[in-house]
């Protein structure tokens, strides 16, 4: 069986092509997304509709940059939580000769 490192370095674990909010409303809120844009296609006709989703595109761009930052950030937060408690062992371990309860 491979390793996560492993199938992260191979390109084989692509979290952004697989997520799917579990939010019940997401899926309402998508078709009515769907719908809205096909409205405003058709009430700014195709050129300046074209134009309106490059200003979108870039907007998505932005935010796509954001919650690459947030997942980062929080990876390493959580990895520096991990090494902070596992590196606190010895307030884990009583000492039998203090008389320290679990």
């Amino acid at each position: 069986m491979k390793t996560i490192l492993e199938a992260l370095y191979r390109g084989q674990i692509n979290p952004d092509g697989v997520i799917v909010p579990s939010q019940p409303e997401y899926c309402s809120i998508s078709r009515q997304v769907a719908a809205q844009t096909e409205q405003w296609r058709e009430r700014l006709g195709e050129e300046v509709f074209r134009e309106l989703e490059e200003y979108f595109d870039l907007c998505d761009s932005a935010d796509s940059m954001h919650v690459e930052a947030a997942f980062l950030h929080g990876l390493r937060l959580g990895a520096h939580l991990l090494i902070e408690v596992m590196g606190n062992k010895e307030a884990l371990v009583p000492d039998a000769t203090l008389g320290m309860p679990l």
